[in-house]
């Protein structure tokens, strides 16, 4: 009675796809026949926590604790 009625839905078209390999790659000489060095690697950008090490890690978790502790405390009375 209270059941949804849902819209059928369509079939997709038949797509064909070719399966064969072509035959034979043809490799191109380089334009020029100098020596290129390598594109050096990306440096790392510096985001909003990369200055952070174990010590703020530390002192972060720290407070985290102390301040749990507090308000657990604050509950009870």
């Amino acid at each position: 009675m209270f059941r949804p009625k849902y819209p059928e839905a369509p079939t997709p078209p038949i797509v064909h796809v070719p399966t064969a390999v072509p035959a034979a790659q043809h490799h191109h000489a380089p334009a020029c026949s100098c020596q290129h060095a390598p594109a050096p690697a990306p440096a790392r950008p510096a985001g909003v926590l990369s200055g952070l090490n174990a010590g703020t890690v530390g002192a972060v978790v720290t407070v985290g604790i102390v301040l749990t502790a507090l308000l657990a405390s604050q509950r009870r009375r």
